[in-house]
């Protein structure tokens, strides 16, 4: 065969491969895949078919490994075995039909029992929570569990640290987890290794990438919870990450931008949830069954300080179904009157937005707080190209003014029932990252997070639509880019 014969033959092997890769992705690319993300990877196979291929068979399966899990509903039966019939302190009286349902819904989905008779503090100073988590360190007598999405001793967390030190140096246990991938090769990760081993620390990294050790999984899957308990006692969860509020990252500290953050200070049988998910991420990482925590003891605790109806939500790839979606969309559903969403990611799904503007029609006031500055560039585009959507269907947008990101992650309805957490409404929150939600139905703890929502209000400008229809042309091309790529799940 000439030398044209042979160029001729490697360009029909070439179209046949591009067809074949063509066809199959049809096939598999679309199976038990939301149409919008299907769509997606779709233009991206076909338009830059060789980067295409090699995203999708890197980061194309959202979901953790089979045996994760299978770790997960073992773990998830056992928890609603162990609890169930217990006494989880005496609930409110007259919860309306879709709160009980909602309950049931979050106890199918995510395992974790509806209990009464809590405490719970909003705490909305960044310094502030971790002075407090301190504190509640300090007063241990047998054990402290630590998880967090980003974990660093620097300056400001350094009275953490050392609260950590004092206890373990009395005998105290400390098990801490902390995000490979979100810590790794980040300022002050190897200081803090140091400090948790010569603190004598049980330390272990959640989801790590070290195929050549066996770990690997999707390389974007993150455990972005934020917990900590004492002594089954005292619990804390929130969105903030124990860290400075520039994170230390020299890009923050030059644009002069720190994070604006909110935790939940829990007392009562709440707390056992909180220890049940830190108990299941521990075992899914180590397979090892910390000792004297079977079911029983786990949710043998005592009443709180208040009286206040409250679960945990766990979410995350290891779970069938997106269970923090199905919590934001049923109270959206829900509300009559008013809802206020914090959410400093907001990048929803075709069902989410269809939600939050029906609400709007529904005559519901509906207030969405952001932030005026982003520190990703590109959810932050994927972000703004909603706002026209929003803004038209009735949604008063609220932009946290710059310098500061606003990070706290919350939604209440009416006067009643709120959510907070770790989950942000995005898409990654939804199906990449691990995330723990904390369902409130209680007044005064909603008149809490009133007064926080009323204090970002005062730090914020409203985006109106005629404002928001004189963005130039190059800004709705990139937003319009970014939603595109959001959507590669």
């Amino acid at each position: 065969m000439d030398q044209s014969g042979w160029t001729l033959f490697w360009v029909v092997v070439a179209l046949l491969v591009d067809l074949t890769v063509r066809i199959l992705a049809i096939i598999i690319v679309p199976r038990n895949r939301r149409p919008t993300a299907a769509m997606a990877w779709l233009l991206a196979i076909y338009f830059i078919p060789y980067i295409g291929v090699l995203l999708f068979l890197t980061i194309g399966n959202p979901r953790l490994p089979r045996a994760r899990r299978k770790k997960q509903q073992q773990l998830n039966d056992y928890i609603r075995r162990t609890s169930h019939g217990l006494d989880l302190g005496t609930l409110r009286p007259d919860a309306p039909p879709w709160f009980t349902q909602l309950v049931r819904l979050n106890r199918n989905l995510g395992a974790m029992p509806l209990s009464g008779d809590n405490g719970a503090r909003i705490i909305a100073g960044y310094e502030d929570s971790i002075a407090e988590m301190a504190a509640a360190i300090r007063a241990a007598e047998t054990y402290v569990h630590v998880e967090f999405y980003i974990l660093q001793s620097d300056a400001t967390t350094d009275d953490f640290f050392r609260a950590l030190e004092e206890v373990a140096a009395r005998g105290v246990t400390v098990r801490v987890l902390l995000d490979h991938w979100a810590n790794r090769g980040k300022p002050f990760y190897k200081q803090t290794c140091r400090r948790l081993d010569a603190m004598g620390a049980d330390w272990h990294l959640m989801l790590p990438v070290k195929p050549l050790r066996g770990h690997y999984q999707r390389p974007d899957l993150r455990n972005h919870r934020k917990l900590l308990v004492v002594d089954g006692r005292v619990a804390f969860t929130g969105s903030q990450n124990v860290t400075d509020s520039t994170y230390n990252l020299r890009k923050n500290i030059k644009r002069g931008l720190h994070w604006v953050d909110m935790m939940a200070r829990l007392d009562g049988p709440v707390v056992a949830s909180v220890n049940a998910v830190f108990l299941s991420d521990w075992y899914s990482e180590t397979d090892a069954v910390v000792e004297g925590f079977d079911g029983f003891e786990l949710f043998k605790v005592e009443p709180g300080t208040g009286d206040l109806d409250c679960q945990i939500v766990p979410s995350g790839p290891g779970f069938e179904f997106q269970n923090n979606l199905k919590l934001f969309m049923t109270l959206l559903f829900a509300a009559r009157e008013k809802i206020i969403i914090v959410s400093p990611y907001f990048v929803p799904d075709e069902g989410l937005l269809l939600a939050i503007q029906t609400a709007c029609q529904r005559g519901v006031h509906v207030e969405l707080f952001v932030s005026e500055e982003g520190d990703q560039a590109i959810v932050y585009h994927a972000q703004r190209s909603y706002y026209e959507a929003l803004l038209r269907a009735g949604v008063k947008i609220w932009m946290y003014r710059a310098p500061y990101i606003l990070h706290s992650k919350s939604m209440s309805i009416d006067d009643e029932t709120a959510v907070i957490g770790s989950s942000n409404m995005d898409m990654r929150s939804f199906g990449l990252n691990l995330e723990i939600s904390l369902l409130v139905r209680g007044g005064e703890f909603v008149a809490q997070l009133r007064d926080v929502e009323d204090t970002y209000r005062s730090l914020s400008r409203e985006l109106t639509l005629d404002e928001w229809m004189q963005q130039p042309l190059r800004s709705t091309v990139l937003d319009n880019l970014a939603r595109l790529t959001s959507a590669l799940q």
